[in-house]
């Protein structure tokens, strides 16, 4: 597979002043290269339109970045429109100076060149960023730009994989094969549970001692739970893990209850959860859309993510309290408790994963909808993970929001999205935003 690749286009004309444009050009270029290692950028400035296609003939980009270096006609958005339809930044530099003389880069008209353009030739979505390269804001919008369309591209042709369907009444989590293929650009792969419970069950004992000596390095007290059934969750992680690696699965949702209580023994909360510390999104009670949206939080965040109910609200706080019976992976736990093996809080059977989740100073709780119509909708929420302990049995988070909390549950309630969400901990907002405009869906920020 090709690597992801950020091509910056400097483009202008000669006859404005070069030397402040060729300053900001060489401080672009530094900045882009703290930014990703895979930014493709030309030794100089494209300041004709034959310079400009000599680049571009070059290059095979996954994400654009359209800088007026000076002013530059719509014939360059527009050669660059022609040839791609990848995601794109349309990049304006400031004045450097104004001091009733010449204007040095006139930067800004080329970007309403540019963007009129743009929307001429079909392009529905672009980001636009304003400011210099030194500048703080600028530098988060184009990091955030980066990431939204590295994940974009790392959505292209991965595996999500269902195992069994989604209970009676749960049918927001079902996901077509074409829908997400279309959407999303993601393969859906489905599996029976009888097909991974079998799995299981042709592991030996002594396979199951090696799985569940993996997940003791993570889990304190699996020794408290049955043998029966600490075997049964090893054998339970091997079979879900094996098929994971032999399928090369990006995310996962599986059914839960009450197959894995009643035709298993054991549930499958905890082996979820090492799937989710392993890197792989894994959401329970078969929510497809649940795992797409874990695994793309996960992506941006490079690291696993929260999934749950939000189930209580204290106003007095301003916070939401997203909770789930025992799924989240052992690495959210917090420091004093560490992840802790239990039962399930109404089926009594273990073994599920038992803690309330580390603080964090920037969390975003998101969710991809579905709509009525079969278009989709991103949901945003921006705030502060608190140092609060275990809310209630399975695995929970406090989340302090930024926005007033009764009237967010009030909005999305009434709005009527899904009850299951995923809590980043990153400050994801602005490039889930982005992401959402590149897929071309409802942005919802709360």
């Amino acid at each position: 597979m090709a690597e992801f690749e950020v091509a910056y286009l400097p483009i202008g004309v000669p006859t404005f002043d070069l030397e402040s444009a060729g300053n900001e050009f060489e401080k672009t270029k530094r900045l882009l290269t703290r930014i990703t290692d895979c930014v493709k950028a030309p030794e100089e400035m494209l300041l004709t339109l034959d310079k400009l296609n000599a680049f571009l003939d070059e290059i095979s980009p996954d994400f654009i970045i359209l800088q007026n270096v000076t002013f530059a006609n719509a014939a360059y958005a527009g050669e660059v429109a022609k040839r791609f339809s990848c995601p794109i930044a349309l990049w304006t530099l400031p004045e450097p100076v104004i001091d009733g003389a010449r204007l040095r880069l006139n930067s800004l008209t080329g970007a309403y060149s540019a963007a009129n353009m743009f929307r001429h030739m079909g392009v529905q979505y672009f980001t636009y960023i304003f400011g210099s390269p030194g500048e703080e804001q600028v530098q988060s919008t184009l990091a955030s730009a980066v990431g939204a369309a590295k994940v974009l591209w790392q959505m292209r042709g991965i595996k999500l994989a269902t195992v069994g369907h989604t209970p009676d009444g749960f049918g927001f989590g079902r996901a077509l094969d074409t829908e997400l293929l279309r959407n999303f650009h993601v393969v859906l792969q489905t599996v029976e549970v009888r097909e991974l419970e079998g799995k299981a069950r042709e592991f030996s004992a002594r396979d199951a001692e090696e799985y569940l000596k993996m997940a003791e390095q993570k889990i304190c007290g699996l020794d408290k739970i049955p043998e029966n059934n600490r075997l049964d969750f090893a054998r339970l992680y091997g079979a879900y893990l094996e098929f994971v690696q032999e399928h090369k699965i990006a995310a996962l949702s599986s059914r839960c209850w009450p197959d894995f209580f009643v035709s298993y023994g054991t549930p499958v909360c905890a082996a979820l959860g090492m799937l989710n510390d392993l890197g792989v999104a894994a959401a329970c009670e078969a929510d497809t859309y649940g795992a797409l949206s874990m695994y793309i939080g996960q992506q941006l965040s490079g690291q696993p993510v929260f999934f749950g109910d939000p189930v209580s609200v204290n106003q007095q706080e301003n916070t939401i309290t997203y909770w789930h019976c025992g799924t989240a992976a052992c690495s959210l736990a917090r420091e004093d408790t560490k992840a802790m093996a239990g039962v399930h809080c109404n089926r009594k059977i273990g073994p599920t994963l038992e803690f309330g989740c580390r603080a964090c100073e920037h969390v975003t709780v998101f969710r991809i909808g579905r709509k009525p119509d079969g278009t989709f909708r991103f949901f945003i929420l921006e705030g502060e993970a608190l140092d609060k302990p275990q809310q209630f049995y399975g695995t929970s988070v406090v989340v302090k929001v930024k926005s007033e909390a009764m009237q967010v549950v009030n909005d999305s309630v009434q709005a009527g999205f899904e009850p299951h969400f995923c809590v980043i901990y990153g400050d994801c907002a602005q490039a889930l935003e982005m992401l959402g405009g590149m897929l071309q869906m409802e942005v919802c920020k709360f």
